[in-house]
């Protein structure tokens, strides 16, 4: 014979609280003392009740679930934002769906549109557009934008990417450089736009500029980084004695170039890379690389979220995440 299932009126008597109390309890809404809020919890947890998340929906209007959109579930930048975020959410009983735009403007509208038309109380989304899409801009569900900041974004969460930038140059000018390299995505979301701002500022101070030859635009690949640092060997040899890139995947790329060209790196070549993911660390020899730091990425987005779907004030609209560069053996 099926087990009776625990309602909310079972865990409000077995507390000793309303009913009110406990659905307050559950959606962490507040209201309540401590010592209610620890009461409450050990009921369910005692006699695991799990509230019907779409009875909830149909009387609040909510679905409890929230959106997150990111360009490549496979980069583990974004890989890591999302399991902090699911993490996150599971904490206020919140589902989280989630999306792989794969950097298709078309994919990431379609997406858009597929959470709204699943009732999501909110959205957190590294956006490829350069705008906001209209889509957006004809429903109320809150958005908070983390990483990439399209125009017009109301809520922002994102690191410090000029200040990036501006390390890694300085870096490379500790390090000796006098030609460095930019070797850039080509895409020039505002991520991208800020690092290069930082970097340039720094070479400025410094009484350089970055030579039109000595910027190159590829796509944000291993291999597109690969191939661009071999052709410029082959065509040039070794003019410059540094190089930034935008992302550690591509400094991967042109480090392996290097080697296969007869370079050796730190000895005739610097090197430094951008977000600090896993391969920066254990790639021989180990990368100098920015450091974002994901986790508060993740934990700002996911609390500014939040108070916008409770409808609570929040402190700023823009969020700046401090990063740190990583000093490793290749500068």
């Amino acid at each position: 014979m099926e087990e009776k299932k625990v309602s909310i009126v079972d865990v409000a008597k077995k507390s000793g609280v309303s009913t009110a109390t406990v659905s307050r309890v559950v959606n962490q809404l507040g209201g309540y003392s401590k010592e209610t809020e620890k009461k409450v919890l050990k009921t369910i947890k005692e006699y695991g009740f799990r509230p019907n998340v779409n009875a909830i929906g149909l009387r609040t209007k909510r679905s409890h679930c929230v959106g997150v959109i990111v360009p490549d579930i496979t980069n583990e930048f974004f890989a890591k934002i999302v399991r902090i975020l699911d993490i996150f959410f599971i904490k206020y009983n919140y589902s989280v769906l989630i999306c792989d735009s794969n950097e298709d403007p078309e994919l990431e509208a379609r997406h858009i549109q597929d959470m709204f038309d699943k009732n999501v109380d909110g959205l957190i989304y590294v956006s490829g557009m350069e705008s906001i899409s209209p889509i957006l801009k004809n429903h109320k569900v809150p958005v908070v934008f983390i990483d990439r900041s399209p125009k017009d974004a109301e809520v922002i969460v994102q690191s410090d990417n000029f200040q990036g930038g501006y390390l890694a140059a300085k870096e490379l000018l500790k390090a000796g450089c006098r030609k460095p390299l930019l070797l850039r995505d080509y895409r020039m979301a505002s991520t991208i736009q800020q690092r290069r701002r930082g970097f340039m500022e720094a070479l400025k101070e410094n009484g350089m500029e970055c030579q039109r030859d000595y910027e190159v635009a590829v796509m944000p690949d291993y291999m597109s980084a690969k191939e661009k640092i071999s052709e410029i060997l082959t065509e040039k040899g070794c003019c410059f004695d540094g190089i930034f890139t935008t992302n550690d995947m591509m400094a991967l790329g042109a480090m392996h170039a290097l080697a296969e060209a007869g370079y050796s790196v730190p000895q005739q070549v610097k090197l430094v890379g951008f977000d600090n993911v896993s391969l920066s660390e254990f790639c021989s020899p180990p990368m100098t690389t920015i450091a974002q730091n994901t986790e508060q990425l993740a934990m700002v987005a996911g609390k500014a979220l939040l108070k916008l779907i409770r409808k609570e004030d929040i402190e700023k609209k823009e969020y700046v995440v401090p990063v740190s560069i990583q000093v490793r053996s290749t500068t």
